[in-house]
């Protein structure tokens, strides 16, 4: 018969007091009130200013207004189709740089893959002015044209069109998609590439059957990523100097500063967050599919 405990329990947890229960939740609050001062407040006034018409009063007419503009019609669709086409050049150049660099075995493979890290950290405009200084007006690709067939300018001149915009972009947004791509390419078991090469695949099997299924959560981010910066890009249209390129950021500079319309640029500008906040929520619905 089993001897019954003394009262209190056994003597070795009579002196244990309970655990005090720990206050969560409070510490907290500072941060997300100074949060939501610096972020939300302004988007608050955003969205207030654009439901201000001129003459006072709070209505919906600001909306209408704006949408039925051409102008503003023509920049939506500008930066959507900019958006888009720099989203599938930079998925397509960044996936087969990003492969050359993992697969190709070539001098100095550690050190570009290194550089791709330091051009994330490299301002849109910089780029930018790179390219103006090859291929613009005055540039060295014109004044080698001019000096060797003593034309009175050279050829390349499309860095002030929308071509030259979207050139631009992929430029300075590749590198967002190769980053994902090379950590990717890094967890492959090479072990399966080497099997497969030996039993006679190809190298574009390979990649098909082997590398692309590995890098397609990679690509989703990388590429969701891109789009969101591609809409939100207003340094790389200026510094082109794409006068006939509107994008919603440029719409928002353009009715702020240059026609003094407040009301329409906030409305301009709460269009150009929905639309990044909605893609912002794929980007993040992907990348946690992905891993990242």
């Amino acid at each position: 018969m089993p001897t019954p405990l003394p009262p209190g329990g056994p003597p070795a947890l009579r002196n244990i007091s309970p655990r005090p229960r720990q206050k969560t939740g409070w510490w907290a609050l500072p941060p997300v009130v100074a949060l939501a001062f610096v972020f939300l407040y302004p988007l608050v006034l955003l969205v207030q200013q654009s439901l201000t018409p001129l003459e006072g009063g709070t209505s919906v007419r600001p909306y209408a207004d704006v949408f039925a503009d051409p102008a503003f019609r023509e920049a939506l669709g500008t930066t959507v189709w900019l958006a888009l086409a720099a989203t599938v050049g930079c998925l397509v150049l960044g996936f087969v740089l990003a492969l050359v660099i993992a697969f190709v075995p070539f001098p100095g493979a550690k050190a570009v893959a290194r550089f791709v890290d330091v051009f994330l950290s490299f301002p849109s405009f910089l780029i930018t002015l790179a390219l103006l200084f090859v291929y613009g007006t005055v540039g060295m690709a014109n004044g080698m044209w001019t000096d060797v067939t003593g034309a009175a300018s050279g050829p390349f001149q499309f860095l002030t069109t929308p071509w030259g915009v979207l050139l631009a972009e992929i430029t300075y947004f590749t590198p967002f998609v190769m980053r994902p791509l090379l950590a990717a390419f890094s967890q492959i078991d090479t072990a399966q590439i080497e099997a497969a090469s030996s039993l006679g695949a190809k190298a574009p099997r390979i990649v098909r059957q082997i590398i692309l299924p590995e890098a397609l959560p990679a690509l989703a981010a990388g590429g969701s990523l891109v789009l969101i910066m591609c809409l939100n890009e207003f340094g790389i249209v200026l510094f082109t100097g794409a006068k006939g390129v509107t994008t919603l950021p440029t719409l928002v500079y353009s009715k702020a500063i240059l026609e003094s319309d407040w009301t329409g640029a906030c409305v301009v500008a709460v269009v150009n967050v929905v639309i990044s906040v909605s893609l912002y929520g794929l980007y993040r619905v992907v990348s946690r599919r992905a891993g990242a």
